[in-house]
């Protein structure tokens, strides 16, 4: 590297961590020029990692592609802002505005396509989170199935402040492959916990608010163990929750031409009503289904 230009996201880090600073080791490298896309806000880099560069006559050009750098980072840098996960809600709605139908466990709402761009996102993500009430309905893997990413499979994490996630479920049944961490309440049967724990469950013992698991809490918690980015991918009323309580911070939204009909469950939101606050940035086809993604501006 004696010489060399180095090509960065992020601003190199100026502390020790697990490892010594990535500054410093620019600078024993003999690197002559290092280009920045973004900066990096903690208070223990910003600013300082391209002044050891500077200061050892290296010369630094910074917010070269800032903002795709950004868009890149973004699960870094809300963790780095705010210590919690960016949370990404994940919605399928068929034409008639639902996102599946009572009693009939998983329903297709969408095409081929856009499932597989759905396991996409689960494998660039650090945890994936349902409710309990998905659990019982759909008994999901929530795992990647695309061809050489399995070992992609994010944590999978169920809100289930009673701990009712049966023994039985693909999840519990699963744990000791692809992590399953359940947040739980203190006040939850110590049956249910010893029986998950003994399959292999994780359970997070979360703070009560009103009967049910407190969010923002739970999300610091999820943050103080280095989870950067959570996909959030139901139900109706878990979806309903993260965004009364201002927790979402992005929306991809697929629609499609099926239609659910008579005991669909209705979407949390519509394209045509959505939250306040939040901007569409992209908008992609699929087959016959439209992505739409926004950010929380």
């Amino acid at each position: 590297a004696q010489g060399a230009t180095a090509f960065v996201t992020l601003e190199p880090c100026a502390h020790h961590g697990r490892t010594p600073p990535c500054a410093n080791a620019l600078v024993n490298a003999g690197v002559t020029r290092v280009v920045i896309g973004a900066s990096d806000p903690d208070p223990r880099v910003s600013g300082k990692g391209a002044r050891i560069l500077r200061d050892a006559g290296i010369e630094v050009i910074e917010g070269v592609l800032a903002d795709e750098a950004i868009e890149g980072l973004s699960g870094y840098l809300t963790r780095s802002l705010k210590k919690r996960p960016e949370v990404t809600l994940k919605l399928a709605v068929s034409a008639d505005g639902m996102i599946g139908r009572k009693g009939a466990g998983q329903v297709a709402v969408t095409d081929d396509i856009s499932r597989r761009m759905v396991h996409l996102m689960r494998a660039q993500s650090d945890a994936i989170m349902v409710g309990a009430g998905t659990v019982l309905a759909d008994d999901p893997d929530l795992t990647c199935r695309l061809p050489g990413l399995a070992k992609r499979s994010p944590i999978r994490i169920v809100l289930d402040g009673r701990l009712s996630a049966p023994a039985s479920s693909k999840l519990v049944m699963s744990a000791r492959n692809v992590p399953v961490w359940i947040a739980g309440l203190a006040s939850a049967d110590a049956t249910n916990r010893a029986a998950l724990e003994a399959a292999g469950c994780r359970i997070l013992s979360s703070e009560d608010h009103e009967g049910k698991v407190a969010l923002p809490e739970l999300l610091d918690d999820l943050g103080a163990e280095g989870i950067s980015s959570l996909l959030l991918e139901g139900g109706a009323q878990t979806a309903r929750h993260f965004l009364d309580e201002g927790l979402v911070d992005r929306i991809v939204l697929f629609t499609s031409n099926a239609l659910v009909g008579e005991g669909g469950i209705a979407a949390p939101l519509k394209p045509a009503h959505m939250p306040a606050g939040f901007e569409l940035v992209r908008q992609e086809t699929y087959g016959s289904d439209l992505r739409r993604d926004y950010v929380k501006v």
